[in-house]
């Protein structure tokens, strides 16, 4: 399957935010355009988190829009979300962004455990589709990303995702296209 992943458009928080709700800005109209314009004429999917579900509305534009998926929503970040950074810095804060997979936030998510539910995600929306653009998370789009590109979390972690950009991989033989592109 060829999966064209849309990071949902920027919500200008000034915390870590994963199953928060925070709105997309949508504003950039051009930025929404041109984007839209570089994704086929495939199928749209989306996590079930807001900001994402308006993102791939305003991208579908005649395409067909399936039903959102929970297993592409952002890391459950627990005790750590929708605080500033520099509230929970520490040793385990620093394991988890340096050392990821089994490490989780108090209450929250491993790296381990949400790309367990985003691969799992995918390759039910695979069975189904030889092509999809999804719209997802920062989090969820590096999973995806080191899954294809072979990498280690901890070296996936150094590519940015923009709001608002495109990341193309192959699912199955996994491959990387290219990261991060804004249109």
């Amino acid at each position: 399957m060829r999966l064209w992943l849309v990071r949902h458009g920027p919500t200008h928080a000034r915390t870590l935010i994963g199953r928060t709700e925070r709105p997309a800005d949508l504003s950039d109209t051009a930025a929404l355009g041109r984007l839209a314009a570089a994704l086929p004429d495939a199928p749209v999917v989306s996590s079930d988190l807001g900001r994402a579900r308006a993102t791939a509305d305003a991208l579908a534009r005649g395409r067909p829009r399936l039903a959102d998926v929970r297993g592409l929503r952002e890391f459950d970040y627990g005790a750590w979300e929708d605080r500033p950074f520099a509230e929970f810095d520490g040793p385990l804060s620093r394991a988890f962004f340096e050392r990821p997979g089994d490490v989780a936030p108090p209450g929250g998510e491993s790296w381990n455990a949400v790309e367990r539910r985003a691969v799992a995600a995918v390759d039910a929306l695979a069975a189904d589709h030889a092509e999809l653009i999804a719209v997802a998370h920062f989090g969820v789009i590096l999973i995806l990303w080191a899954r294809a590109a072979g990498l280690p979390p901890a070296a996936a972690l150094a590519q940015p995702v923009e709001p608002l950009s495109l990341t193309r991989i192959d699912w199955a033989p996994p491959r990387a296209h290219y990261a991060n592109r804004c249109p």
